[in-house]
């Protein structure tokens, strides 16, 4: 198990760019490098979390563990790769507070608003290519864009993704190709059952304004986000509502895509921001809830992941879901974050330039984020 936080507590330090570069590095370390398994067996962790709701690569990462040394390894693997991220998150949270005065400093925030426009945008157009290339799916993103441009609300995204899986079941299933016929899914009961019973019966125990509250609104995201960290922004955008302005909320978002390790501890500077009596406490909650759903998944079908798959039923709510989320993403990409984050000519002309430096140039997080400080400093001070 030390073997296990060790690698993965190395990785979470230098593990920069999104989920899809985590599997990548997850891929050359641990099937390339050290074999502890083999392609396919790789290759299945891989489609297991895409099936799955939760933070797609921690997923992965956890599943590593979990084969390499049971349950604690899993719990090994997890902390080795969040631990990192969730140290700069505390960093970045504390010294916001203290610096939200500084009109330097302050410029260098909207130059992390700035690039959660690109970023976002970016996100949408290849979920849309992925999620969305039949009719079906395509009405479906842009019906819950829709939906929630006219009534938003973490309400309307719960009912709004309820719906969908509904709809794809009956809809996509019976349609989809490339299917056997659905076999007998037998998953880890214990783990199930503990996901949907947190999940069904939390929001009736506990209040509003409490620790036990702020778990399970943040346990609530993790469990109902398909399709990986993007997709959690409107999410916790409408679970923090008015306690946290538009500006720390995608300050906190900025940062989260220029740390290494997974996007999801955004979680951590929310729930900082969102509990100053107790900030710390309130972060590690808060960051423990939004990643528990998906881990339990993981156990709870780590065993019986290509039945999951065939079943036709599963997989058309699973392509209704991941079409709503680019319905989401699309709604959140005009509010809070475009509303909120463009407000000149200025500010339009290096979105422009960012978009084009990401989608034509592929220029690397780190190097966009740079850009972005720069381009918003060089602003700040010229006009």
């Amino acid at each position: 198990m030390f073997e296990v936080f060790k690698r993965f507590f190395l990785l979470g330090w230098v593990s920069f760019g999104g989920p899809a570069a985590h599997i990548g590095y997850f891929h050359k370390e641990f099937v390339e490098k050290r074999q502890w398994l083999s392609q396919q067996d790789y290759a299945q962790m891989v489609a297991l979390s895409q099936f799955l709701p939760g933070p797609g690569s921690s997923q992965v990462g956890f599943a590593l563990g979990y084969q390499r040394a049971g349950i604690l390894g899993g719990l090994a693997a997890f902390l080795g790769f969040t631990i990192p991220s969730v140290i700069i998150m505390l960093v970045f949270a504390t010294l916001n507070q203290s610096l939200l005065s500084n009109e330097w400093f302050m410029a260098i925030i909207h130059g992390l608003k700035l690039l959660a426009v690109v970023v976002v945008s970016d996100a949408i157009i290849g979920m849309w290519s992925s999620f969305c290339k039949q009719k079906r799916t395509k009405f479906i993103a842009l019906a819950m864009a829709v939906l929630m441009l006219l009534l938003p609300g973490l309400s309307t995204q719960m009912l709004g993704l309820l719906a969908a899986a509904v709809i794809g079941s009956l809809w996509l299933g019976k349609d989809k190709e490339g299917h056997s016929k659905a076999k007998t899914i037998m998953p880890n009961w214990l783990a199930l059952s503990v996901f949907a019973g947190l999940f069904v019966a939390m929001p009736f125990m506990v209040s509003q304004g409490s620790v036990a509250g702020l778990f399970n609104d943040f346990y609530q995201a993790g469990a109902l986000v398909f399709g990986g960290g993007h997709v959690v922004l409107p999410l916790l955008q409408n679970i923090v509502g008015e306690q946290l302005s538009s500006d720390a909320f995608l300050a906190g978002y900025g940062a989260a895509q220029g740390v290494p390790g997974p996007m999801f501890t955004l979680a951590t500077f929310l729930g900082f921001e969102a509990n100053p009596d107790m900030p710390i406490i309130a972060a590690l909650v808060a960051t423990l809830a939004i990643f528990l759903p998906g881990l339990l998944l993981v156990v709870a079908f780590f065993n019986s992941w290509q039945s999951l798959a065939n079943n036709p039923v599963f997989a058309g709510a699973a392509a209704a879901i991941n079409a709503a989320v680019v319905g989401l993403l699309i709604a959140a990409l005009y509010q809070p974050i475009f509303t909120s984050s463009v407000v000149s000519d200025v500010d339009a002309a290096i979105v422009v330039l960012g978009f084009g430096l990401l989608r034509i140039a592929k220029l690397p997080i780190l190097a966009l984020i740079g850009y972005f400080v720069l381009a918003t400093q060089a602003a700040h001070w010229l006009l």
